[in-house]
């Protein structure tokens, strides 16, 4: 059971955040001419962060208003997901009852038994691969883009209004970013190889361990126990079956619901916990799979 939201007046964690994300990037963007490659890990912390305040945005932070949750985030430094696409299928995803179905969870990276026996040979081996840390950061995105681009291409054939209005808004965002980029002499394949790419892999690292296949829902969803700097780059998000409990409590009131319901949390998901942080994640798994890639139980037939 939830509680009244932990939630502030003014939310000044968020907009702090929101602040330094864009401060630090264009730090990043300008400071290229001079710096040239050192800009390139902090660049890649701030695609990643920036994903997770769109995060929040979609879930209501730091204001009321969707409309101005959305233009605080409207600048795509990651380039690659519409954010109003990305709201629709996250809001999806909170449905969790489906989690982790192949076909009903819009984030599940398993597949139902025949589709993934109608892949080749080649992309079976890519898609086992993807179940390590390792998979997770060199082909997780093109893997998660490429079946998510060919998705909104059928909708956009289909003649769908809200996905064609929400990449026009995506467009626009990319143009904002793009034209800094430029100005700044910032080779664009280079941002978009060597940061938007990481920055995506950054975040998949969050979300290789956030779910897993089991039968009681509440089990499907972990806690890792991560350190200060993933836990701002993350929101706190790596606290993602408290975060499932109360989707819309704002990412600086997680802490506490986590100490305050740890045990009732636990206890609930099935002790899916990583008490030794992201560096536990790489350390079991950084080669080895970790899920099978067919879902286990559901969509067998």
């Amino acid at each position: 059971m939830t509680r009244p939201h932990n939630r502030l007046p003014f939310e000044w964690p968020t907009w702090l955040v929101l602040s330094a994300c864009y401060a630090a990037w264009l730090g990043c963007v300008i400071g290229y001419a001079s710096w040239g490659a050192w800009v390139i890990v902090p660049a890649v912390v701030c695609v990643a962060l920036h994903s997770s305040l769109q995060h929040e945005a979609l879930h209501g932070h730091p204001t009321r208003s969707a409309g101005l949750n959305e233009a605080l985030v409207y600048p795509a430094i990651g380039l690659f997901i519409p954010y109003r696409r990305y709201k629709e299928t996250h809001l999806r995803h909170h449905n969790d009852t489906h989690l982790t179905d192949p076909y009903d969870d819009p984030e599940s990276f398993y597949l139902a038994a025949g589709d993934f026996a109608d892949q080749p040979a080649w992309k079976r081996a890519l898609l086992h691969w993807n179940q390590s840390v390792l998979g997770r950061w060199v082909v997780g995105p093109p893997l998660a883009l490429c079946g998510f681009w060919a998705d909104e291409l059928r909708r956009l054939r289909a003649g769908e209004s809200r996905v064609r209005v929400a990449w026009y808004h995506h467009l626009a965002g990319v143009a904002i970013v793009l034209t800094v980029l430029w100005s700044n002499g910032v080779p664009l394949l280079g941002y978009v190889f060597l940061v938007a790419w990481p920055g995506m892999s950054l975040i998949m690292t969050r979300s290789f361990i956030e779910h897993r296949a089991a039968p009681g829902v509440a089990e499907r969803t972990a806690v890792v126990e991560a350190g200060p700097v993933m836990s701002l780059i993350y929101l706190n998000n790596n606290l993602h079956a408290v975060h499932h409990r109360d989707p819309t409590l704002a990412w600086y009131a997680l802490p506490a619901r986590w100490r305050d319901d740890r045990a009732a949390v636990l206890d609930g998901n099935g002790h899916y916990l990583v008490s030794d942080g992201y560096w536990g994640v790489l350390k079991r798994w950084f080669l080895s799979h970790r899920e099978p890639v067919v879902h286990p139980y559901l969509r067998k037939d």
